[in-house]
């Protein structure tokens, strides 16, 4: 592959000891619309509505609401992608999402990507009253109702946990098809779902142990990813769809850049690395100490990085 890579910010919430400042519309106005300028390809937030104490205070970390947040961006920005990463489908009801996704792809003119995975906090999952053990069912189940609801006029279901009588959710989505959805999660299951069904697969770049905190599959080197990625490729085509219709997402220390230190020079040749792989998107996790700090770090990256590879 050559040097083509697109690029994602994470808006900070994701990040422990962030700035109160970034709760507030201003932050939020100013810094969708830095990462826009800066070319960034998209602006993602992230997803736990009601997390235990415990796995906050043992690193976990704070969020919005997904499509609120993600609604507010897209009326304060012209074209960057708005990203759920990654809303944890089996909480909620399929029929619903697909209304809030199609909503706000008419809103955004096009503009959302849906990266969705099964959840792993099994306290969450009581909180919202959604059974753990049958998450990959509901997952699963999710992906083909909210493709029927997009797409459908008198839609016709039946599930196991969800069914649909000739109904139509109007407005379709803006995007042909659809929202794009991608598949979070290292698991193979997740790999698997990919690449029969997804249009992208975001995995995480994690060793061992940090994969057992979040219940997957440790993806801890290049060659790994490479190896998965070959996989995919292989499932892909497999599955009668063209080898390279999955995009590929990471996320892992080296996102962590601008916040931990390390010469841009040595980070550009890792991306190259991953664009070799066969990734085609990386998440920037920026430093989230002060919004100003902030925004010279996304407007630093784009000169320095995304520059170089648009």
């Amino acid at each position: 592959m050559g040097d083509s890579l697109k690029f994602t910010v994470q808006y900070p919430l994701a990040v422990q000891g962030y700035t109160p400042e970034f709760l507030g519309p201003q932050a939020m106005t100013r810094f969708a619309r830095a990462a826009e300028d800066a070319g960034f390809d998209a602006i993602a937030v992230t997803d736990h509505p009601i997390p235990s104490d415990k796995w906050i205070r043992s690193g976990g970390h704070d969020g919005f609401d997904l499509t609120t947040a993600l609604a507010f961006c897209a009326a304060v920005t012209d074209r960057i992608k708005l990203m759920t990463y990654a809303m944890v489908l089996p909480y909620r009801n399929p029929f619903l999402v697909a209304k809030a996704m199609s909503t706000l792809d008419q809103l955004s003119q096009g503009r959302v990507i849906m990266a969705a995975g099964v959840g792993y906090l099994k306290s969450e999952f009581a909180a919202v009253g959604v059974n753990f053990d049958e998450r990959h069912e509901l997952f699963d189940e999710a992906i083909d109702v909210m493709r029927g609801a997009w797409t459908q006029r008198e839609y016709r279901y039946e599930g196991r946990h969800f069914i649909s009588l000739a109904q139509t959710a109007l407005p379709f989505p803006v995007q042909e098809g659809g929202v794009p959805v991608w598949i979070a999660g290292n698991a193979p299951r997740a790999l698997a779902r990919a690449a029969t069904v997804g249009q992208g697969w975001a995995p995480l770049l994690i060793d061992q142990e940090k994969a057992a905190t979040v219940r997957t599959t440790p993806i801890p080197t290049v060659a790994a990813l490479t190896r998965a990625i070959d996989e995919l490729r292989d499932l892909t085509e497999a599955a009668g769809r063209p080898r390279n219709a999955v995009e590929v997402q990471i996320e892992g220390a080296d996102s962590k850049v601008l916040v931990h230190g390390g010469t841009l020079d040595e980070h550009r040749d890792r991306l190259h690395e991953f664009n070799q792989a066969g990734v085609g998107w990386f998440v920037l996790d920026p430093p989230a100490t002060t919004v100003e700090e902030a925004i010279d770090a996304l407007h630093h990256y784009g000169d320095a990085v995304i520059s170089r590879f648009h």
